[in-house]
């Protein structure tokens, strides 16, 4: 059973870094594209990034120049480093692995 579980979520103030951290068991990880997503209170889950499993990485327009998505093969985890954050990015961040998703690390972005 594939389970996904992602972790490093937390309370920032504006202009400052988080990485969150997905780690996947049961799934054939190194050949899967992972993605990372949020949904803010209010509003629709959206898209923030993919990572395919050559390396080739898409973003948002809104998170474009300031989130870095990555993966480890050797450890089943994607990752994504989150800088210059803003209150905006205030949401659930879920990962997803194309057909299952995780159960979200909060992350809030206030002073």
């Amino acid at each position: 059973q594939v389970q996904l579980v992602e972790s490093g979520g937390g309370l920032v103030q504006p202009g400052g870094s988080l990485r969150l951290s997905c780690a996947a068991s049961g799934s054939i990880f190194s050949i899967a594209a992972m993605g990372w997503y949020r949904q803010a209170p209010g509003k629709q889950r959206e898209w923030v990034a993919t990572i395919f499993s050559g390396g080739i990485t898409n973003y948002a327009d809104s998170v474009k120049g300031r989130f870095t998505i990555s993966r480890d093969n050797a450890k089943n985890t994607v990752y994504l480093q989150m800088n210059s954050l803003k209150p905006e990015d205030t949401a659930l961040y879920y990962c997803n692995d194309g057909a299952y998703w995780g159960q979200g690390t909060q992350v809030t972005v206030s002073s």
